[in-house]
């Protein structure tokens, strides 16, 4: 999977975007940092605009610490897709590290409205309450 996504790397900035988008997921899930940095970076300077290439540079600067930064990550692919779940809950994730409890909170009652099954979502309220 890795070796057919690079070769997409030289397409156009949109296909080179959901390429680099997936292998920086890919890397991230497989806990190579710093790879998932390397791809995130040019998945987000190929398509500024798409919301999975900003949400997972926010999960690779999350992951390195910098909850602050990756919330405006988050933020940014709420404002490109405001239904980007992935973003909107890993952005109640960085508000809840950051004790902005009633930020997060609104993030979670959000999604709760969107996905109201979710047992993940339902954790975070309740260990909020």
């Amino acid at each position: 999977a890795l070796e057919t996504l690079k070769m997409f790397e030289k397409k156009d900035s949109r296909v080179k975007s959901a390429a680099a988008t997936n292998l920086s997921f890919l890397y991230y899930l497989g806990n190579e940092l710093e790879q998932a940095t390397n791809y995130a970076d040019l998945a987000v300077n190929s398509d500024r605009y798409n919301p999975a290439a900003l949400t997972n540079k926010g999960n690779t600067v999350f992951a390195n610490g910098d909850c602050e930064k990756a919330a405006e990550f988050y933020k940014e692919a709420l404002r490109n897709d405001s239904l980007c779940t992935e973003a909107l809950y890993n952005l109640g994730l960085a508000y809840k590290k950051l004790n902005r409890i009633d930020e997060a909170l609104d993030c979670f009652l959000k999604l709760h409205a969107i996905l109201p099954n979710s047992a993940q979502v339902l954790y975070q309220l309740a260990s909020m309450y």
